[in-house]
C-alpha cells in the first residue's frame, strides 16, 4: 500500500485555516489519506491516467471561476513539463503533490529567449508557473526552471495576494523566485530555494519562514525592489542559509529599487556569507533609502562588525514590528499562523 509523507498531511493543518480539516501524521496510508481528503479533493492529476486529468493546467482550467469554497487538486508523482497559468479567476485553488521531491513542475523557458515574433521572452515571461488567484496554497511541490545557468529564469512568478507555499521547492539559477505584485502578501513555510543571482527578488511582502536558502554560486541571494509605501518588503524567520561547497563570497541582498526593504531575523548564516553583508548596487542613494537589516541571527556567516555601515542591527523594540504576523496582517488582519499553525505543522 503505497504511503504518504508527513509533508502531505502536514498539508491539512494549514487547510483548516481555509475550511479544511487537518492534522499531521507520518507514513499514513493512502486509506488515511483518503479520509482525510475525500470530502476536499476536487480533482485529482496522474500522468499514468488514473486521474480526472494528465494535465496540472487541465485540471486548473476546469476550476470554475470565482469559486466561494475552496477546490483542492491532488497532483501524483511526476514531472509535469508544462507552463502552468493560475488565473485570477481561480481563487480559493489548493494544489498538493504527493511528495515535494517527486512531484515537479518544470519548463525551459529564459528571457533572452526569442519569440515566435522574434522578440526576447523577458524576465516576466520566462516563468515556468505563475500566480495571479488571491489565496492560493501550494504543498509538496518542486517549482523548476529547467533553463539551466542562462540568464534570468524564472521558476515561480507569484503575484496572488495571501498566497502560502508549504514544504515546496523552488530550482533554478538566476531569478529562480519572483515575488511581482506590489499588493501581495506571501507566506512561504518549510520551503526550499536555491539559485545564483537574485534568486528572491521583486516587490511583494513575503515571509520566509524557516526556509533553507541554497547558494549555487558567489553573487546575491535578495534583489527587492519594494515600493516607497509599502511598510515590509522580506523577512526571513528562522531560515538557514546553505550554499554549494566551492560557495564563499555571498550578499544576502542588494536593491533593485532603492527602497528596497529585507530582514534576516534569527537565522543561521553559512561562511559563504560575505562580512560586509549587504551591496548598494552602484546606487549610493540606496544607502539613504533602502532598509536592510539583522537580528539574532547565528553561524559563522552571522558577524555584525564589518557589516555595510548603512545597514541596521534591530533593537528588540523594532523586531517587534518583524514578526511573521505584524508583516503579513495588512488591512485585513490576514495571518497564515491562526489556529496553532506553528505548532502543527514541524519543519521536515
Amino acid at each position: 500500500m503505497m504511503s504518504m509523507n508527513r509533508s502531505l498531511i502536514s498539508l491539512i493543518a494549514f487547510i483548516t485555516v481555509f475550511q479544511i480539516a487537518v492534522s499531521q501524521t507520518a507514513n499514513s496510508s493512502v486509506t488515511l489519506r483518503n479520509s482525510l481528503l475525500n470530502d476536499s479533493v476536487t480533482f485529482t492529476v496522474a500522468k499514468d491516467g488514473s486521474g480526472n486529468f494528465t494535465s496540472i493546467q487541465a485540471a486548473i482550467n476546469a476550476v470554475p471561476d470565482y469559486r466561494k469554497k475552496r477546490t483542492v487538486i491532488l497532483i501524483k508523482n511526476g514531472t509535469y513539463v508544462e507552463k502552468i497559468i493560475v488565473p485570477e479567476s481561480k481563487q480559493l485553488l489548493t494544489i498538493i503533490g504527493e511528495d515535494a521531491e517527486k512531484t515537479i513542475i518544470s519548463y525551459g523557458d529564459w528571457a533572452q529567449k526569442k519569440t515566435i515574433l522574434g522578440e526576447d521572452t523577458g524576465t516576466s515571461g520566462s516563468a515556468t508557473f505563475y500566480v495571479f488567484a488571491k489565496d492560493f496554497c501550494a504543498v509538496n511541490i518542486t517549482f523548476k526552471n529547467s533553463a539551466g545557468p542562462i540568464g534570468q529564469a524564472v521558476a515561480a512568478h507569484v503575484s496572488a495576494d495571501r498566497s502560502v507555499f508549504f514544504h515546496c521547492r523552488f530550482l533554478g539559477f538566476q531569478d529562480t523566485l519572483y515575488t511581482y505584485a506590489e499588493n501581495s502578501r506571501q507566506y512561504y513555510k518549510n520551503c526550499y530555494i536555491e539559485g545564483t543571482t537574485d534568486f528572491i527578488f521583486g516587490w511583494s511582502t513575503a515571509v520566509f519562514d524557516q526556509c533553507e536558502i541554497h547558494s549555487l554560486a558567489d553573487s546575491y541571494i535578495t534583489a527587492a525592489s519594494t515600493s516607497q509605501n509599502s511598510e515590509f518588503g522580506y523577512l526571513f524567520y528562522r531560515c538557514k542559509l546553505t550554499a554549494a561547497p566551492t560557495v564563499t563570497k555571498v550578499y544576502l541582498g542588494r536593491p533593485w529599487r532603492i527602497y528596497a526593504k529585507t530582514v534576516f531575523r534569527e537565522c543561521e548564516l553559512g561562511n559563504h556569507i560575505l562580512p560586509e553583508g549587504w551591496h548598494n548596487w552602484g546606487k549610493a542613494e540606496a544607502e539613504k533609502t533602502s532598509f536592510y537589516a539583522e537580528y539574532l541571527n547565528s553561524g559563522s556567516g552571522a558577524g555584525t562588525s564589518q557589516r555595510v555601515k548603512w545597514a541596521h542591527q534591530l533593537y528588540k523594540i523594532q523586531a517587534e514590528r518583524w514578526t511573521v504576523e505584524h508583516v503579513l496582517k495588512g488591512d485585513d488582519g490576514w495571518n497564515p499562523q491562526l489556529n496553532g499553525i506553528n505548532q502543527t505543522i514541524k519543519s521536515k
